[in-house]
């Protein structure tokens, strides 16, 4: 990180009590980077709309500047489709109901009853992917439009995700086939390679997959499509847009020109909408997290110091997102292998074993980079210590 900025950073952090005697660790916010991220995103991959991936940052400041860029929404359970639906309070009904139709996907395949009883009036779209789920929807929201998940190969990603979720393409259209025959309206097919995926191949052989049921379900008599004004079938490729954490991870450029290639070939744009779940790639890069360094030892001859944060708070995402965010010194010096832990008296609150840090003191302050994905979104009060504070900028 350039130097301008960084201090720029230490005074936003300080002027919010980072180095107060009660204070805690600041996550900054820079929602100017979200919308490069958002128009980038859009250039890159003209024909795929995104839809917001809210799970990976529900700040409700970062949905209403989504919202403001006319980004459309992945929602996994009640309280969030209601976060999104907060944006839409003051409009007319009319344009409320096209909203959720047209920019709302209920992208999780099980759901509660109770659930789909209170999505039911929306009319949304929701994803499936078993039998027992149609029979729920059926009973409970059957005004939704279904979206099938299917099963994609996860090789390459650092999250996977295909062993909870997706049907076995074999398997694919006799569900179609039983959700149609019940009454109910399927719309289209998603599919998720994982996230942070670095294996493009993987989005290729799951846009196979899903042209191969397309057809399939077509030879057996059975229409897959939106019933709501003519709209186009529905490829919904999910997520895994990598962020360049580090030098391994790939480029997103590199993935855009693949996925243009490919859904041209599979999916003519006058028959197929296709749209995208991006949470990560829109909110990774738009936080830094800035401590102050609590304590401070030396254990078997290794430096070790304490801050106030840790993996029950913001780098909770090093444990369930399995991405590591290196600790850096905002001070300059000659640097070392040093320990760095985290505030909870677990021992398990280990941030880093092999952090290259300069000599530091006791209120010296250390900063993560690219800290905003599924980092505060996990974040508990374990030990009674709070979550960081979170100041937004450029918004």
């Amino acid at each position: 990180m350039k130097r301008e900025k960084l201090e720029r950073l230490e005074k936003i952090a300080r002027k919010n009590g980072v180095h107060h005697i009660d204070g805690n660790s600041v996550l900054i916010v820079d929602h100017e980077k979200i919308r490069r991220n958002y128009r980038a995103f859009t250039e890159a991959l003209p024909r795929v709309q995104p839809y917001f991936a809210v799970k990976a940052n529900s700040l409700p400041e970062i949905v209403k500047t989504i919202y403001d860029l006319g980004g459309s929404f992945d929602v996994a359970s009640y309280p969030e489709f209601l976060l999104v639906h907060r944006m839409i309070k003051d409009l007319t009904p009319e344009e409320r109901r096209d909203f959720i139709w047209e920019k709302i996907i209920y992208a999780h395949p099980v759901k509660k009853k109770g659930t789909l009883k209170k999505l039911n009036k929306y009319k949304p779209l929701t994803t499936f992917d078993n039998f027992a789920e149609i029979g729920k929807i059926k009973q409970y929201a059957p005004n939704a439009g279904l979206v099938l998940r299917l099963w994609s190969p996860n090789t390459g990603s650092t999250v996977e995700l295909s062993n909870k979720f997706g049907v076995d393409s074999g398997e694919a259209v006799d569900l179609i086939a039983v959700a149609i025959d019940s009454g109910l309206q399927v719309e289209g097919v998603s599919f998720h390679v994982g996230s942070q995926c670095n294996n493009f191949s993987n989005y290729v052989q799951a846009l196979e997959f899903a042209y191969k049921v397309f057809n399939e379900a077509e030879a057996r008599g059975y229409v897959v499509g939106f019933s709501r004004e003519q709209r186009k079938r529905l490829v919904d490729i999910g997520g895994g847009f990598p962020v360049k954490y580090s030098r391994k991870d790939k480029k997103f450029e590199e993935l855009a020109k693949l996925l243009n290639t490919e859904t041209d070939r599979l999916f003519p744009s006058d028959e197929f909408e296709i749209i995208a779940e991006p949470g990560r790639c829109m909110v990774a890069t738009a936080a830094t997290l800035i401590c102050e360094v609590i304590g401070k030892a030396i254990k078997h001859g290794k430096a070790c110091y304490y801050i106030d944060d840790g993996v029950y708070h913001t780098f909770s995402g090093q444990i369930f997102d399995h991405i590591q965010y290196p600790v850096r010194a905002l001070k300059k010096g000659h640097t070392e292998i040093c320990t760095v832990f985290g505030r909870t008296c677990d021992g398990f609150d280990v941030i880093s074993q092999n952090a290259q840090l300069p000599p530091l003191e006791l209120g010296d302050l250390v900063y993560a980079e690219h800290i905003g994905a599924y980092t505060n979104a996990s974040s508990t009060h374990f030990n009674g210590f709070p979550p960081a504070k979170i100041v937004h900028i450029n918004k």
